[in-house]
């Protein structure tokens, strides 16, 4: 019986207490309850910014590898940019050469060879005819001039006899 007076005193002690502290239990888990809905939201929360984070992440590498890819074309496109002004410089010069190379071949054109035999050979046929010509007349001129000179000779022996005759009129007469 001890123990039930004990039991019932212990329960009533209990009782006591509770019916004391009660409010304040019921306060703290009411304070309990609030703090951890207020754990669970924050992990709602928290987990929902990892998940933000996470595919922020993503996101800012693959926005790193845009960057990334859009400075190195950047880069090439520079790179291009300078090769093309290298290839126009090239052209320029290459044009000049080009340019160069067809006078020099019109200068040759000028001198083609075949051309040039044939007028060498029509210029050897020329100068045979005008040789052959040139001693005909010479001939020609050398005889007239002996020709030339044996009149002369004519003339002077005939006008001499005329003098001579007239002088023997004259002398007659």
């Amino acid at each position: 019986m001890l123990a039930a007076k004990r039991l019932e005193v212990m329960i009533e002690l209990e009782d006591n207490l509770k019916a004391q502290y009660q409010v304040q239990i019921d306060a703290k888990d009411a304070e309990i309850k609030r703090i951890t809905k207020e754990n669970d939201e924050q992990k709602a929360a928290i987990a929902k910014q990892l998940e933000q984070i996470q595919s922020l992440s993503t996101e800012a590498g693959a926005n790193k590898r845009a960057e990334q890819q859009n400075r190195e074309l950047h880069q090439r496109c520079e790179n291009l940019k300078e090769e093309v002004e290298k290839q126009k410089l090239r052209t320029k010069s290459l044009q000049k050469d080009l340019d160069k190379e067809r006078a020099e071949l019109a200068e040759l054109r000028k001198f083609d060879p075949d051309k040039m035999k044939k007028n060498l050979d029509a210029s050897k046929k020329k100068l045979a005819e005008r040789t052959a010509s040139s001693d005909l007349l010479q001939k020609n001129f050398t005889k007239t001039k002996t020709e030339n000179a044996e009149l002369q000779s004519k003339i002077k022996a005939l006008e001499a006899k005329l003098a001579k005759l007239e002088v023997a009129e004259t002398e007659d007469a």
